[in-house]
């Protein structure tokens, strides 16, 4: 009996374990200035929804820290896939979040930049963005599910790491992908290398060749041989 209900809490302790494991998602901290745009790359695969948590911050140098930004800072976010389409562009508020769901694998350029709307610059234009990005997260609420289907909480638990484990096939499936184009690279690069030694060995072959014909020929013009 003690080991059953041993078991019966070790399990929910074990998806928990499994679910943090499988969370993905990527923290960054940007120091920019009015106008000035900062850019990254994030590795994506295809189909993921992406979620992207941010707030600015404005500096003030009277305090010399950085106080939340006013509602008059707008912030500018610019999405592209790998084949350079534009998956979003749009302007925020100094808070919030931003959406997009990638339509191909592969890196995905993120460009964001902060602009005020009004004509005067502000303090000195220093400025900080905190953003969090989750990918693969889902927009179902699981509380309100569980609620109207009257799941236990281990269903809640196994329905969750279901989707987790979805998520992590997805990600291998695009790393298996990466692997074999890496793969297909190096054969190409070999090669190409393999034939340059096989280009480089026969034409040193043939200048020595040559060499030898032309001193050949100027030892018989000097009848020294």
């Amino acid at each position: 009996m003690g080991r059953a209900r041993a078991a019966g809490l070790a399990l929910p302790l074990l998806l928990w374990q499994l679910l943090a494991l499988a969370g993905g998602g990527a923290a960054f901290y940007l120091e920019v200035r009015e106008l000035e745009e900062k850019c990254f790359i994030q590795e994506i695969p295809d189909g993921t929804v992406v979620i992207g948590n941010y707030k600015t911050e404005l500096y003030d140098p009277a305090m010399e820290k950085y106080q939340p930004s006013p509602q008059w800072i707008n912030l500018f976010v610019f999405v592209k896939d790998p084949e350079n389409k534009n998956l979003l562009a749009r302007q925020y508020g100094p808070r919030g979040s931003f959406t997009f769901t990638s339509q191909s694998p592969g890196e995905h350029e993120v460009c964001l930049h902060l602009k005020s709307i009004r004509f005067a610059l502000f303090y000195d234009g220093k400025l900080a963005i905190h953003l969090d990005m989750q990918l693969g997260e889902h927009t179902n609420d699981h509380t309100e599910l569980a609620a109207n289907d009257k799941l236990t909480l281990l269903h809640l638990r196994i329905q969750q790491l279901v989707e987790q484990v979805e998520k992590i096939q997805k990600e291998q499936e695009y790393q298996r992908r990466r692997e074999e184009h890496f793969r297909q690279t190096s054969e190409s690069t070999n090669q190409r290398v393999l034939w340059w030694s096989i280009l480089q060995t026969l034409i040193l072959v043939a200048t020595g060749i040559w060499q030898m014909q032309h001193l050949k020929s100027f030892f018989k013009a000097k009848k020294l041989v």
